[in-house]
């Protein structure tokens, strides 16, 4: 998956504004303590963080 999908799926489920803030500063333990964005920067698959999303956030399967 490409950012650019990642970012895009992102949008498409918590709003763009929402989106932007959740991946910065939301903590979460399936990513080892990190957040999105610092797990995307550390050169995390966006696939894999994808998943941990929605998994973690009930994204519809819909938007999987």
């Amino acid at each position: 998956m490409r950012l650019t999908e990642f970012w895009r799926r992102m949008y498409e489920h918590f709003g763009e504004a929402y989106a932007e803030s959740f991946a910065s500063d939301h903590v979460m333990s399936e990513l080892g303590g990190r957040t999105v964005r610092q797990v995307l920067d550390a050169g995390w698959e966006a696939k894999d963080v994808w998943r941990v999303v929605c998994e973690t956030q009930g994204v519809p399967a819909l938007l999987r």
